[in-house]
């Protein structure tokens, strides 16, 4: 029961430690006890440790039910190891347990997030599986297989699913028309994504806060910055409260536009809806603060926000960075890098090689390699997009050979070249009258 007592309180580690006691002290526990450790463990992304619990499982021989099984594949799914997720079917088909409709909700969910170019495929071929295994698909089946082709940008297909979802008589709920508005805003379809929000109120169904950002996100980007403003009025008409990520939609369509004293309006308003800004609000501010070439401005909002207890991240310092290298302010933009390292926050591939292009534009190809050398010693290894930089760095510079060299680097490296890569050689070298020369490696300037 302690095993139990502590899953259930949120104590997974105390939990874990308890039930590796056990183990050494010889208890048989249930699987009532094991069944809260698992899906803790699931849920906080300790797969080699729900495996680890998963196997003593099976050598303490406690019989393992469907809810433990269903536990273990869905953490393996969510990880991508979606051939141990079937390994796992079969184990449990072997121990008598039929797989249901969460078993397969979790492995179509997997192949939908896995990012492959047949996950699609994948997920469909699972489905019919499941449907030949006589297990009738739910809205959550619908739902998971709807968001993985919308976000695959096919929404012919999120479409058909839909329709499908109808004929078999089960009802489309809040998950189902959110995720459907927003395959069509992000495809453009504005209509057809109001159309639907139209739908949910002839039905029945009430859109929530998630339905209208999303649909504010659309119209805002598509252009649509009036109608994305109107959504505010609806939003109140409706009895819903506009949250952080409404203004941020909004503050990001007017800086994406070039509204930026809109921008700001919204922005002020937020106070008097009791909405406090975050991160994202004041990095939207400052990339269009930047982008108007108002470098002071912005460095005034960095400042504000540490004066509103938020602390600056990452991505605020890249867009000041790459604002500086764009004004050809390398050493200044060095500075601010030199100063996020200091507070203990992480310049990251984009930090650097940001400043490297910096470095490079001014034709500082000294400092620019310093660059490299920094992120290498903070142990970040040149990535393919550093070597783009450098390398076209070089060539612009007219040192050819150079170039070469880098590039032949990369190439041992194991990196493949991409479609940058190619256009840099093409219209830098080739284009020049130089042909790279590359030590033994397959080349095929055509890409």
């Amino acid at each position: 029961m302690l095993v139990w007592a502590y899953a259930k309180n949120g104590k997974t580690q105390l939990g874990f430690e308890a039930f590796k006691r056990a183990g050494d002290y010889g208890y048989k526990l249930s699987v009532v006890s094991c069944n809260p450790l698992m899906s803790n463990l699931a849920n906080e992304g300790a797969v080699g440790d729900l495996e680890w619990v998963y196997k003593e499982m099976i050598r303490g021989r406690i019989k393992l039910n469907v809810v433990s099984f269903n536990t273990l594949i869905s953490g393996l799914c969510k990880a991508r190891k979606l051939n141990k997720a079937r390994d796992v079917v079969e184990d449990m088909k072997a121990c008598g347990v039929s797989p249901n409709v969460v078993t397969y909700n979790a492995l179509i969910d997997g192949h939908c997030k896995s990012g492959g170019l047949t996950r699609m495929y994948k997920a469909d071929a699972t489905l019919k599986e499941m449907i030949e295994s006589k297990i009738r698909p739910n809205e959550i089946t619908y739902n998971i297989l709807m968001d993985g082709y919308c976000k695959d940008e096919n929404m012919v297909a999120a479409v058909k699913v839909f329709e499908e979802m109808e004929r078999q008589g089960l009802k489309p709920n809040l998950v189902t028309y959110n995720s459907l508005i927003n395959g069509h805003c992000n495809s453009g379809e504005i209509s057809k994504a109001v159309s639907l929000r139209d739908q949910m109120l002839s039905s029945g169904l009430k859109p929530n806060i998630i339905t209208y950002n999303v649909l504010i996100h659309g119209f805002g980007k598509n252009g649509m910055f009036k109608e994305a403003k109107e959504m505010l009025d609806v939003i109140e008409k409706e009895g819903l409260v506009p949250n952080v990520v409404t203004f941020n939609i909004l503050i990001d369509a007017c800086c994406n536009s070039g509204k930026i004293e809109e921008a700001f309006l919204i922005h002020a308003s937020m106070a008097s809806k009791g909405v406090l800004p975050d991160i994202l609000t004041y990095n939207s501010l400052i990339t269009g603060l930047c982008r108007e070439g108002k470098m002071d401005k912005a460095e005034k909002l960095f400042g504000e926000m540490k004066d509103n207890s938020l602390k600056p991240n990452v991505v605020t310092y890249n867009i000041l960075i790459g604002s500086l290298c764009k004004k050809r302010e390398s050493r200044k933009a060095h500075r601010l890098l030199d100063r996020m390292v200091k507070i203990g926050l992480s310049p990251n591939h984009v930090t650097y090689d940001t400043l490297m292009d910096g470095y490079c534009t001014e034709g500082n190809l000294r400092a620019a390699v310093k660059v490299r050398e920094l992120m290498q010693k903070e142990g970040l290894r040149a990535n393919i997009a550093t070597f783009n930089v450098l390398i076209k760095g070089f060539c612009k510079q007219g040192k050819l050979e150079n170039a070469n060299s880098l590039l032949n680097e990369m190439l041992e490296r194991g990196m493949v070249p991409n479609r940058t890569t190619y256009d840099i050689i093409r219209e830098e070298m080739l284009d020049k009258g130089f042909v790279p020369d590359i030590d033994g490696h397959m080349y095929n300037v055509s890409g």
